[in-house]
C-alpha cells in the first residue's frame, strides 16, 4: 500500500479532532509542573541562585518557604487558572466544591484521633525527634513554628490537589473512575526513592486517597488524611524538644502541655 500524504493528513486531523483537550492540558502540565518543582523548586535553587537576591541575608527558613510555596503554586494556584480560566470548570468540577461533605467529617473524624494517638507515641523515638520539625529552629520558636507550618499546609494542598484534583477531576470526563487509577501512577513514582515499604504503600495510598476523593466529589478531604500525620508529628515532636520529656503517660503528656505556655 503507497504512501499518501494526504492520507495521513486526514488521519492526523482525525485523530486530533478525537483529543479531549482538557484531560491532554492536565496530563501535560501535571508532568510540567513535577520537572519544574525538582528543578527549580528546591531549597538547593534557592541557596544558589535566589538568595543572593535578598537584601538581607535569608535564613534557612527563607529555604523551606520557597520550597513549600514552589509546591502551592505549581500544583494548587496555576492547576485552577487552567481548570478554571482555559476550561471554564466551575468550583464542583474542580473538586474544589465542599462535595459530600458529611461523609468527608465522619471520615476525618475517624482518622484524625488515631494519628493524634499514633503520633504521640512516634514522638517519643529519638529518630524522630531528630528530625522533625525538618527546620529544627520551629521547635524552639512558636513564632516560627506556625509560619513553618502555614507554609508546610500550602505545600500540602499543592501536592494534593495536584493529583487528587487536578489529574483526578480533570481527566474524569475521559477516564471516569479509571482516573483514580491514572493519578495514582505519578504519586506513586514520586516515591521511587523512599524505603521500599513506603514506595509500595504510596500505591495503596494513591488509590484508596483518589477513592475517597472520588467519593466525596471534593478534594479537600485528602489534605487532612495526607498532612495532618506530618503536621501533627512536628507539633508533638517540637513540645517534646521544648519540654524535655520523654515517655508516653500522663506526666509526658502533663509536661509538653505545660511547655505551650512557655517562651518564646
Amino acid at each position: 500500500m503507497s504512501f499518501s500524504l494526504q492520507r495521513e493528513s486526514d488521519r492526523l486531523r482525525g485523530a486530533i479532532r478525537q483529543v479531549d483537550w482538557q484531560t491532554a492540558t492536565v496530563l501535560l502540565f501535571a508532568a510540567l509542573a513535577v520537572i519544574l518543582q525538582m528543578n527549580y523548586g528546591d531549597r538547593g535553587f534557592f541557596r544558589r541562585d535566589i538568595a543572593s537576591l535578598f537584601t538581607d541575608e535569608p535564613t534557612g527558613l527563607h529555604g523551606w518557604i520557597w520550597w513549600f510555596g514552589m509546591q502551592g503554586v505549581l500544583g494548587f494556584l496555576l492547576p485552577i487558572a487552567i481548570l478554571r480560566l482555559g476550561f471554564r470548570n466551575s468550583f464542583s468540577a474542580m473538586g474544589l466544591g465542599a462535595g459530600d461533605w458529611r461523609f468527608s467529617v465522619r471520615i476525618s473524624l475517624l482518622y484524625l484521633p488515631l494519628v493524634i494517638v499514633g503520633t504521640w507515641f512516634l514522638s517519643d523515638s529519638s529518630a524522630f525527634k531528630d528530625n522533625y520539625p525538618h527546620y529544627a529552629p520551629a521547635a524552639e520558636d512558636w513564632s516560627i513554628f506556625f509560619l513553618y507550618e502555614a507554609f508546610f499546609l500550602f505545600y500540602w494542598i499543592g501536592w494534593e490537589y495536584l493529583w487528587r484534583g487536578f489529574v483526578l477531576f480533570g481527566t474524569a470526563r475521559t477516564f471516569g473512575v479509571m482516573a483514580i487509577f491514572v493519578q495514582t501512577v505519578p504519586f506513586a513514582l514520586m516515591h521511587y526513592e523512599k524505603p521500599m515499604p513506603e514506595a509500595l504503600l504510596s500505591i495503596v495510598g494513591g488509590v484508596v486517597l483518589g477513592a475517597l476523593v472520588w467519593r466525596s466529589r471534593s478534594f479537600w478531604i485528602a489534605v487532612p488524611i495526607h498532612a495532618a500525620q506530618m503536621m501533627i508529628l512536628d507539633f508533638w515532636c517540637s513540645l517534646r524538644i521544648r519540654s524535655g520529656a520523654s515517655g508516653w503517660g500522663l506526666d509526658a503528656l502533663s509536661n509538653v502541655f505545660r511547655s505551650l505556655f512557655q517562651n518564646p
